[in-house]
């Protein structure tokens, strides 16, 4: 299950059996200015693993924001989150959150990318 409303993504997923996994998590997001790397998204991944609490906030640049499936993916595999699953696997969801990203940074296609943010 999964629900999205502009600046919150909600995922469930119930084991369905003692090999499978579940987890019950939420991404809250909002535009944020860093004074190092300038504008960017402050992510809030909350929620349970295998009924373990999770509660840590990181932060993207613009130019790295829709990298947010990956670094909320290692969060949540770092809380017992099996290595084979992954955030962005809910894809409609997952799209409307980018799409939502996007808009909140005005980010155009083109626009450039730090080349120490390549490395």
């Amino acid at each position: 299950m999964a629900q999205f409303e502009p600046g919150h993504l909600h995922i469930e997923r119930h084991a369905l059996g003692k090999e499978d996994h579940s987890y019950n998590l939420s991404i809250d997001y909002r535009v944020e200015h860093d004074p190092k790397e300038g504008i960017g998204m402050q992510f809030h991944l909350h929620g349970t693993v295998e009924d373990k609490a999770l509660d840590e906030s990181f932060f993207l640049p613009k130019d790295q924001a829709f990298d947010f499936a990956r670094h909320a993916t290692r969060i949540a595999q770092k809380y017992g989150m099996p290595k084979t699953a992954s955030i962005g696997s809910v894809h409609k969801y997952y799209d409307e959150m980018f799409e939502d990203v996007r808009q909140q940074l005005d980010v155009k296609s083109g626009d450039p990318v730090k080349p120490e943010h390549l490395q």
